[in-house]
């Protein structure tokens, strides 16, 4: 439904600039022009943009509609016996001296950096880029 309006106002936008110039190729004056730029060309554009929006959106959303009954909610949570993140690895957080953010060992902000020490029971916020553990 989205492609075939999409299209339609970008057809009906391409005949309205198309009407607008032509209609503003035969006056001489800039005052006699006027009117075709403003209900001709103007709207024309504006129903271009309109069209390739509707025709872009077409490929936005879920690949398939959800099925009935189902309830997407639960489908997202982790199953109880699984943590709601999985760490990188055993070792502890780290953190480069005088930083505020705990990092994962993988983490690519502190990886191969020999300064890089545990971080301890420091109060620090989590990496934004590794996120060490939940908020």
């Amino acid at each position: 439904m989205l492609l075939w309006a999409g299209l339609a106002a970008a057809a009906a936008g391409a005949v309205l600039c198309v009407v607008g110039w032509y209609g503003m190729s035969g006056e001489r004056f800039a005052e006699r022009q006027l009117p075709w730029l403003a209900s001709g060309t103007v709207p024309g554009a504006a129903l271009l943009v309109a069209g390739a929006v509707l025709v872009a959106g077409v490929g936005v959303g879920p690949p398939w509609p959800p099925e009935a009954g189902r309830d997407t909610a639960r489908a997202t949570e982790p199953p109880a016996d699984e943590p709601p993140w999985k760490p990188s690895s055993a070792d502890p957080p780290l953190r480069v001296p005088g930083g505020t953010l705990a990092h994962r060992p993988d983490c690519p902000l502190v990886a191969g950096k020999p300064e890089a020490v545990p971080a301890g029971d420091e109060e620090l916020d989590p990496c934004p880029v590794c996120e060490p553990w939940p908020r």
